[in-house]
């Protein structure tokens, strides 16, 4: 399965936020909350965001698959989320709005599309 290797890349990715949030939070002293650090603001929310919106998406890319979604479409979807997360991360991390926002498009395109696709591609 193709989505398995991008929710693998994408856990690793997961990893990545936490250990950044952990890194600040060790950096700048804070065990708990943000004490308004910004900077910690910053990683908690990227963090945070991921878990909001990539485990639904990996679903809906999951299911894509399994109706059979040829594998093309599925690499391309998959590989646009891993990017989309990572433009995201960047522009919420390194304060960059333009990366943020096309890292979120390019997450909500994959929603959209991967959901359009369940809806059109059912078996019967």
């Amino acid at each position: 399965m193709i989505i398995s290797t991008y929710a693998a890349l994408l856990a690793f990715y997961y990893i990545y936020l936490s250990f950044n949030v952990i890194k600040v939070r060790k950096k700048e002293q804070i065990s708990l909350g943000d004490n308004g650090n910004a900077k910690l603001q910053r990683a908690v929310r990227a963090h945070a965001n991921f878990m909001e919106y990539v485990p639904f998406t990996i679903i809906l890319l999951f299911l894509a698959e399994y109706q059979g979604l040829a594998s093309h479409y599925c690499n391309i979807l998959g590989a646009a989320l891993l990017i989309g997360r990572v433009f995201h991360n960047l522009g919420i991390v390194e304060a960059r709005f333009k990366y943020r926002q096309i890292g979120a498009v390019v997450t909500f395109l994959v929603m959209v599309i991967s959901a359009f696709l369940l809806l059109v591609t059912r078996n019967s």
